[in-house]
């Protein structure tokens, strides 16, 4: 499609990494606007629901001749109306912010986004009865364990992306409790989601998939809060920048045993 090959090039313009496979993806999940000019395309901004109540907003960009007149607001409002009475999400960078709050968005978590070589790593320290192992049939639960987690519908989502992910499942005493997804995206691997019952079993899945991918790209989108941030700073891979987690309507609050270390992307949140 046309539009597509637009949209690659539209990121490029900003430097984002998003390849071909990666905006494929962001369309066959979600929907999309476009802003044209004398026929070509200058702006974009993508949509995904989630259940019938939550939606996150992505990859707004404006190509850098027609920033500062107004196509972004355009792009934005256009979407909004898209989306009157969904509660929505978005990852705001510093220079977004000023137009999301004018928007009605409110900040309600931060995200660091590290990224390098990873490094290599030791084997990882289990606690007795813990286990990392590829996720199986059996492991049907885990969707809803993400939906839960979140404070909305992600079982589609996750079975979605799960198809072009190599998946580990964190299990103590054979239950699982938490999973960590590893993908191809932008200039290597992004491990996202990551899903644990705390700090010590987010390091497990995160030591296995970096000892895996030793002196490959990787990439981790941490939320500021949980001690992963810091931890991956320890170990060799640095933050590169961070984006504000912004809300229009109620925020989502998750619920059960796990919590969130790393989002699945900063457009899905």
């Amino acid at each position: 499609m046309e539009d597509l090959h637009r949209a690659v090039e539209l990121s490029a313009e900003q430097s984002w990494p998003h390849r071909t496979e990666d905006w494929e993806l962001f369309y066959e999940l979600g929907e999309g606007i476009v802003a044209e000019c004398e026929g070509k395309i200058v702006g974009s901004i993508m949509a995904w629901r989630f259940g019938g109540n939550y939606a996150s907003i992505g990859m707004v960009i404006v190509t850098p001749e027609k920033q500062g007149e107004g196509i972004g607001r355009q792009l934005m409002e256009a979407m909004l109306d898209r989306l009157e009475g969904w509660n929505i999400t978005l990852n705001a960078t510093a220079e977004g912010l000023p137009l999301y709050t004018k928007l009605g968005f409110e900040p309600f978590a931060t995200v660091h986004q590290h990224q390098g070589l990873a490094p290599t790593m030791p084997l990882a320290d289990l606690r007795p009865g813990e286990r990392v192992r590829p996720m199986g049939a059996t492991d049907d639960m885990l969707p809803a364990l993400y939906s839960q987690t979140l404070g909305m519908d992600r079982d589609a989502f996750f079975e979605r992306i799960s198809r072009d992910s190599q998946s580990v499942v964190l299990s103590r005493d054979h239950e699982p409790v938490g999973f960590a997804l590893l993908r191809r995206f932008g200039r290597g691997r992004v491990i996202a989601p990551i899903v644990a019952p705390d700090l010590g079993g987010a390091q497990a899945l995160v030591t296995h998939w970096l000892g895996a991918k030793a002196g490959r790209f990787c990439r981790i989108d941490a939320l500021v809060g949980t001690g992963l941030s810091e931890w991956l700073e320890d170990i060799g891979l640095p933050s590169v920048g961070k984006v504000t987690t912004m809300v229009r309507g109620k925020a989502p609050k998750g619920s059960g045993p796990a919590k969130v270390f790393a989002v699945a992307s900063q457009a899905f949140g």
